[in-house]
């Protein structure tokens, strides 16, 4: 490992975080840029004695600067640090964004700096706890050959594991993150909402085991892990599950219907619900979105 003066512009949940796993690993984090007050408490907190500057102030002081800012303002951010003149030649510049690639960097690179995309597979709290949680965690990399060798070896000294996507599928390989992980964080709070509704004094409890092994048999098996009323056919108990829901906790039913009717489709393509029987659960579903009374639906 090559030690290297880091800066960390955005110390967010993900800057905090990663400055202090390369602070751990040996390097040596000089200066971080953070103006909410979560980010000045994480400095405090995950960097303890690094000083908060301006960011052009950390990118002039840094021999890897990491940019852990929102996407929508990443290009901002590389463009007023270029034309500042806080960034040089030679220097590694590195963004965290998922969709990004390369293309967001192009002004860095043009005054010389070497870029990359180094994005965590990993959802944070911005606290400790995530440090821990690094080991193991795929990084989506982009980055030119020259640059590869130091990319890999910061992943290293996170504890990560590296992923190559090309610059051209960024974009999607981020797509696929957040339909997996933010997604299913809606889709957890809408089931613990309906358990509340039902009675459950901890509906967390309750899901936890189910969830736990219906991820893994999902990671495992994919759709073959499929079980439950919508791939049994089981017309009665999606009606009721519908007049249930609408009466009780009605605020969940659009997240209910659409996954019902893609679980739908994957069953029938794979031959365990025949087409007559789906088309009248769609049909269920349809008079559940409509207001229709479900009992007229045959």
């Amino acid at each position: 490992m090559t030690r290297m003066r880091v800066g960390v512009v955005g110390a967010g949940r993900v800057g905090a975080v990663l400055g202090a796993a390369l602070r751990a690993a040996g390097h040596d984090v000089v200066a971080a840029a953070g103006e909410s007050d979560a980010s000045r408490r994480r400095i405090d907190e995950l960097l303890p004695g690094v000083p908060r500057r301006k960011p052009t102030d950390v990118a002039r002081a840094a021999d890897l600067l990491l940019l852990a800012v929102p996407d929508d303002m990443l290009a901002n951010v590389v463009t007023m640090l270029a034309d500042s003149g806080a960034l040089h030649a030679g220097q590694h510049v590195v963004h965290t964004s998922g969709r990004h690639g390369l293309a967001v960097l192009e002004p860095a690179r043009l005054v010389g700096a070497r870029v990359a995309a180094m994005h965590p597979a990993m959802t944070f709290t911005g606290t400790s706890v995530d440090l821990d949680r690094l080991a193991g965690t795929v990084f989506g990399l982009t980055a030119g050959q020259q640059e590869r060798a130091v990319v890999e070896s910061l992943v290293a000294d996170l504890g990560g594991t590296p992923m190559w996507v090309p610059e051209e599928m960024r974009t999607l390989y981020h797509a696929g993150l957040a339909h997996g992980a933010n997604h299913l964080v809606t889709l957890v709070t809408e089931a613990m909402e309906i358990l509340s509704a039902a009675g459950a004094a901890d509906p967390a409890g309750t899901l936890r085991p189910l969830l736990t092994a219906a991820l893994d048999n999902a990671l495992e098996h994919g759709d073959a892990a499929l079980t439950g009323p919508i791939v049994r056919g089981d017309l009665g108990t999606v009606r009721a599950h519908l007049e249930d829901i609408t009466a009780n906790a009605p605020q969940t039913l659009a997240a209910y219907v659409a996954l019902a009717r893609d679980t739908l489709d994957r069953a029938v393509t794979d031959g365990r619900v025949v087409p007559i029987r789906a088309a009248r659960i769609r049909d269920l579903l349809d008079a559940a979105v409509a207001g229709r009374p479900l009992r007229q639906v045959r």
